[in-house]
């Protein structure tokens, strides 16, 4: 029996996840914002769960829940940042976290960045072990001169940034726990799935949760060894061209660590 974190696992496909993982055996950990939704989770998705609060909109409640989980498991087999936000209504406005950040890099990318990094300790010790961020095919190259989009912002704009910061950071840290035997992978898990996120959007679904499912499956039950990669569903694909650029990968770590030094001291 592993012992799996989900991110976002209260709705859509993180529940999903939740559910298909617990129901195998697997001690999920389920994530979300309100108790409420985390109970009906849990009680969706049976078998052995824990639950687990925490707002990635607030850096600090990320430092807590990290903490939270080194304190409460002594072993983590998988994590899955799945938590996000979408491209929103359409014409809404720029968004901030609680920090200060573009609401979507701070959701998106950072929260579920500054997690792992805190819980590669556990991850390694527990190896062999997985981390699959859930990107998206909308990618977007981050324009470091102005990161935060204050200046012609769009909420496609800010959420194609924020997917394609995750792949940027999957790449880094599959090169850096190479040999670890912490495996590091991204996808895109299906397109526009049956999720209240799409809903939001006014987007028509055209794929189901159970797809996308199927898709992140895969990375967390199969392809032993296989780092550093990201697959379109179940195809390994090519990411945007920025993902490569190891110059722009250190621009954003650079960037990264600043925004949750500020946030945290």
């Amino acid at each position: 029996m592993r012992t799996i974190l989900i991110t976002g696992a209260t709705d859509g496909l993180g529940r999903e996840l939740a559910r298909r993982l617990a129901t195998a055996g697997e001690l999920v950990i389920v994530h979300g914002r309100d108790p409420e939704r985390i109970r009906r989770a849990r009680e969706r998705a049976g078998g052995r769960t824990e639950g687990i609060q925490a707002d990635l909109a607030e850096l600090r409640q990320v430092e807590r829940m990290a903490a939270e989980v080194l304190e409460r498991f002594d072993r983590l087999d998988v994590l899955v940042n799945n938590a996000g936000v979408g491209g929103g209504k359409p014409f809404s406005g720029r968004q901030l976290s609680a920090d200060g950040i573009e609401l979507r890099f701070a959701v998106n990318y950072l929260a579920g960045y500054h997690l792992t990094r805190r819980l590669v300790p556990l991850l390694t010790a527990s190896a062999p072990a997985r981390v699959v961020n859930v990107a998206s095919a909308g990618q977007q190259a981050i324009d470091f001169a102005d990161p935060m989009l204050t200046q012609g912002y769009g909420r496609q704009r800010a959420y194609s940034q924020s997917k394609l910061a995750q792949i940027m950071f999957t790449f880094d840290l599959a090169e850096e726990l190479a040999g670890s035997g912490v495996t590091v992978n991204a996808l895109h898990p299906a397109t526009f799935m049956n999720t209240s996120m799409v809903r939001e959007a006014l987007v028509p679904p055209i794929s189901s949760v159970g797809q996308g499912a199927e898709a992140t499956l895969r990375l967390v039950n199969e392809l032993d060894g296989v780092t550093g990669r990201y697959f379109d569903q179940q195809r390994e694909s090519r990411a945007d061209a920025q993902a490569y650029d190891l110059e722009a990968r250190k621009r954003l770590r650079e960037l990264s660590e600043d925004l949750i030094r500020r946030a945290l001291s």
